[in-house]
């Protein structure tokens, strides 16, 4: 049965245009559930996308990582069925069921054939609203979430990231590592479990997507059935922080042959109405395999296998960020090389030429994005939690050709501050110069 399942995505992979040609339809239920859904009936499979914003920032003081811990475990049994038992039901019914916890939500995806859909869903709905948490499981779990945890003490790619989030956000919850720490995960309960559940799973910040073998009086059905006794209302929500980053390199030593560095800035806020323009400009300042920072620090000088950056939208918060890894002997230069070209950048902004190159890459990569039931789902809940509306599919690439070379430039001048641009070095760097 699981082989078969994973015939049948592949085939749904195969039967989906390969062009963001999606139709989305808007749904609400007698209860009040609101979704989006894509009907595509030619292979009876459908994939099933929930999420609840809040994440692992509704962890409660002292108490870091119970969402997470929560998530990992909801799985582990549920109603009179134990962990061994409740995985048995479900391979049975040839159903794919992941829990995830983020920052900023938690989601459930959910993957199940046509002819098992009902079974399924009671399946779900049993994890979802009768979760065990056997002390044996959460034991179970805690100890692999620890294990995590030790080996993150002597990974310089998480220290880097650690100490970075912690200088840009302090003691908000996005400057802590949501998994926890050791002495918090060690003094999670199993009534710390059932309590984080009902408080992230909640009505009010739910966000649904279905995409395949389903018609919209079916999803409305389904979806009362599964979350309609979820707790109406949760927490409030962290309040907002802005980055504290003001520039300068911190080294944090640490034995290994080449250095990890991460870096940033504040960015942009996902509805500002630059967004586009800013998403176009990272691309060519470090986005894709040629953009400038590759050109710079890779292919010119072979200062690292790779660099990036990337726009980080946060709920609560905004960054430009971006990170490689060097040689301890050349990783002052090749930090050198990123500070002059992000400032360059800052000052001089795109070339009419790199505009329209960027905008070929981007158009054309967009549509390959809706390559699944699963991947279409996932898309359609995170346009819908980013405030987006259907029609963004169609218009999207519209918006992007529509930019033009004033616009980005000034978008860039007013985002991209390299006084304000922020190193986090995790190595054993040569003749660096520390602020």
């Amino acid at each position: 049965m699981k082989r078969l399942l994973s015939t049948l995505v592949a085939l749904v992979w195969l039967s989906l245009p390969a062009q963001a040609a999606v139709e989305v339809q808007t749904v609400e239920t007698s209860g009040g559930i609101k979704a989006w859904l894509v009907e595509e009936h030619s292979i009876p499979f459908t994939a099933l996308e929930i999420r609840f914003q809040g994440g692992t920032s509704l962890d409660r003081p002292g108490k870091r990582g119970e969402v997470g811990l929560m998530m990992a475990t909801l799985e582990e049994g549920a109603g009179d069925m134990d962990a061994q038992a409740f995985a048995k039901a479900r391979d049975s019914l040839a159903a794919s069921f992941r829990f995830n916890a983020s920052m900023d939500s938690v989601s459930v995806s959910a993957r199940f054939l046509s002819e098992n859909r009902d079974d399924a869903i009671s399946l779900l709905r049993t994890a979802l609203m009768d979760p065990r948490f056997d002390q044996a499981a959460v034991d179970r779990v805690r100890s692999q979430v620890l294990s995590i945890l030790r080996n993150a003490e002597t990974d310089p790619g998480e220290i880097a990231s650690d100490t970075f989030y912690k200088q840009a956000f302090g003691d908000h919850p996005y400057g802590n590592n949501d998994n926890g720490t050791p002495e918090s995960v060690a003094s999670l309960t199993r009534d710390d479990m059932f309590l984080a559940k009902d408080r992230v799973m909640t009505r009010d910040r739910l966000y649904v997507s279905a995409v395949g073998d389903i018609t919209a009086e079916e999803l409305s059905a389904l979806l009362d059935d599964l979350l309609g006794d979820l707790p109406e209302t949760g927490p409030e929500l962290p309040e907002r922080v802005e980055p504290a980053l003001s520039g300068g390199v911190t080294v944090v030593p640490f034995e290994t042959p080449q250095s990890v560095v991460m870096f940033g800035q504040k960015g942009i806020k996902r509805d500002d109405p630059d967004f586009i323009p800013a998403y176009i400009a990272n691309e060519v300042l470090g986005g894709h395999g040629e953009s400038r920072l590759m050109e710079e620090v890779r292919e010119k000088r072979g200062l690292t296998y790779g660099v990036g950056s990337y726009l980080v939208p946060f709920d609560h918060s905004e960054l430009v960020m971006g990170q490689f890894s060097s040689g301890n002997e050349v990783v002052a230069e090749a930090i050198d090389v990123v500070k002059t070209e992000w400032k360059k950048f800052a000052e001089k902004g795109l070339t009419a030429e790199e505009l329209e190159n960027v905008k070929t890459y981007l158009t054309g990569a967009y549509p390959l994005r809706f390559d699944g039931n699963a991947p279409i789902a996932r898309i359609l809940v995170g346009m819908q939690m980013d405030g987006l509306s259907p029609d963004y599919i169609a218009t999207r690439n519209d918006m992007v050709n529509a930019v033009t070379l004033d616009e980005i430039n000034a978008v860039i001048k007013r985002l991209y501050d390299p006084e304000a641009l922020s190193f986090v070095v995790v190595g054993s760097p040569k003749d660096l110069v520390t602020d």
